[in-house]
């Protein structure tokens, strides 16, 4: 069995997205949803292959036609609203290595970040290899300070969750949270633990908010097509 040391991209797309239905094929500023992380992963250059998984023939359709490879459609019981992405990671991982192919290191891109780009993704993965961690995970900065954060009771009388002296944005600690775009990790995490992210070795990337646009609504996508439109006017 061979063991490559360049890893493997990994791109999961389920048909039966619900609150924003067909969401990976819909078109994004004249290209499919899944195209641009396709795209991203192989202008990387970082890849040994490029693989979408999915359950769907028209995702695995134009996953082909954009360079990625499909080497099988994901079964039923992979497909469904509670199946989780450690279970798909680890059969995608299981297959390959019945192929008799094997890889130290794999990187998980969703195709609802359309705007993680290849230069992100060489910078991830240069990270990754320089501190030889365990694993990365890309991030955002938390867009107001959670010291801000209210519960509320049963007759909507609300108290802060942290402190009870409120603090100015500017005097609050900084704190990220996970973008949904870039997951770096050995493949033994996800094959023998059934974990993504190593909890004591695990490196953060941080990215914008502009890019960090995770699609899961219609708002979502009208957010990153404005993004896009931005981006664009800029280089005109």
């Amino acid at each position: 069995m061979s063991k490559s040391t360049k890893p493997i991209a990994i791109i999961p797309a389920r048909g039966g997205s619900k609150r924003l239905p067909r969401k990976n094929v819909l078109p994004l500023q004249g290209k499919p949803l899944i195209a641009w992380s396709i795209e991203a992963a192989i202008q990387s250059g970082i890849f040994e292959r490029v693989i979408v998984n999915t359950d769907d023939d028209e995702i695995a359709a134009v996953a082909k036609q954009y360079g990625a490879q499909v080497p099988f459609m994901r079964p039923a019981e992979l497909a469904t609203d509670t199946t989780t992405s450690i279970a798909v990671l680890k059969h995608q991982l299981e297959y390959h290595q019945a192929q008799g192919e094997c890889y130290y290191d794999m990187v998980l891109l969703q195709p609802t970040s359309p705007l993680r780009t290849a230069v992100d993704i060489q910078t991830a993965w240069q990270m990754y290899c320089d501190q030889q961690v365990e694993s990365l995970v890309s991030v955002t900065a938390v867009e107001h300070p959670i010291q801000w954060t209210f519960v509320d009771d049963e007759q909507g009388l609300i108290s802060p969750l942290f402190d009870q002296v409120l603090k100015r944005s500017q005097d609050c600690e900084q704190h990220y949270r996970l973008n949904g775009a870039i997951y770096i990790t050995r493949t033994e995490h996800v094959l023998c633990e059934e974990r993504l992210l190593h909890p004591s070795s695990c490196l953060s990337y941080k990215m914008p908010t502009e890019r960090s646009i995770d699609i899961d609504t219609e708002f979502d996508f009208v957010m990153a097509q404005a993004v896009i439109h931005y981006y664009e006017k800029l280089t005109e």
